[in-house]
């Protein structure tokens, strides 16, 4: 893949910042140091990769409530 190109984009545009604010929250949470400047590539994988690896189970837990609320 080209540099600076991403396919790792949002799929509803609007939802775009609430995700990039959600993954700082996240990081804060489980002790990751989130960059000041936005970029994350001087993090090393294992700690971008426990934000993602987080932010996946908390939307897991949402869904996963919002389907039992739907009964």
């Amino acid at each position: 893949m080209a540099q600076g190109s991403s396919s790792n984009r949002a799929l509803v545009r609007e939802a775009s910042g609430m995700l990039d604010r959600f993954k700082y929250e996240v990081a804060q949470e489980i002790g990751v140091t989130p960059p000041e400047n936005g970029y994350w590539g001087d993090l090393p994988a294992r700690q971008c990769g426990a934000v993602g690896g987080h932010m996946v189970r908390k939307m897991i837990q949402l869904a996963e409530q919002q389907l039992a609320q739907q009964r």
